[in-house]
């Protein structure tokens, strides 16, 4: 695809959306979390945990990232119509189907070793932050903000307003939500087997209930959800 992206109309110029001072800088005491999402995707077992802000502690499906397509990404995928943005990529499950497919794709992430694994699994993959320079700004026609990646800087309406800026005019924003019964926002950490516990950093969690008004902040509007093995979607599109 290259570096120019695809080519489609772009959408009105807006102000550009800036990543937020706490996602760009990481502070506090701990470990970079990317160090530990990277040790995750290297160990056997993938053991890796998030802890919440009030002392809630999950697990993270690091294998099933790795893996194959997990149940429910089938209805996921057969709505990317067109050059698809799939930020977030992580190992490139989603983004190596495509590119198998012969949808024009590009996966992006912060992790460099995700990238190479995105990358060995057959998907084209850059190691870029979404609120940095991309390619294709405002031709792509979907954006798969899959496996919690709307959460991304802790912000929704912002990163759908990022969102927004890349996105034809007739694109879509393919968001999976979260089942979590109650949705928030705050500093998490990631933990590993090891007891090493990372940075805080922001990130945001959306359920149902609250992708609408996340959604009208960037200007979009939600025009469909679905239910699929237990997971939960909506498509984006501009107003």
């Amino acid at each position: 695809m290259g570096d120019d992206g695809p080519t489609q109309a772009r959408p009105p110029a807006a102000a550009p959306v800036r990543a937020p001072a706490a996602a760009a800088a990481e502070g506090g005491a701990g470990s970079p979390p990317t160090a530990l999402y990277e040790a995750a995707l290297r160990s056997t077992d993938g053991r890796l945990w998030v802890r919440h802000a009030d002392g809630r502690r999950a697990p993270l499906p690091v294998l099933t990232w790795r893996g194959g397509l997990a149940p429910g990404d089938a209805s996921l995928l057969r709505r990317c119509a067109g050059p698809t943005l799939d930020v977030g990529c992580g190992p490139g499950r989603l983004a190596a189907f495509l590119a198998r497919r012969g949808v024009p794709v590009l996966g992006i992430d912060v992790a460099p070793f995700a990238v190479r694994l995105a990358r060995r699994a057959g998907a084209p993959a850059l190691c870029r932050d979404v609120f940095g320079p991309l390619p294709g700004e405002g031709r792509w026609s979907t954006l798969l903000l899959a496996d919690g990646n709307i959460g991304i800087g802790g912000d929704p309406g912002l990163l759908l307003g990022r969102a927004a800026e890349l996105l034809a005019r007739e694109g879509r924003v393919l968001v999976e939500l979260g089942t979590d019964p109650e949705p928030g926002r705050g500093p998490v950490r990631l933990e590993g087997p090891d007891g090493r516990v990372s940075r805080p950093f922001p990130w945001a969690f959306v359920g149902p209930g609250e992708i609408t008004r996340h959604a009208a902040a960037a200007g979009l509007e939600v025009v469909a959800t679905w239910d699929s093995e237990r997971r939960r979607f909506a498509a984006l599109a501009w107003r």
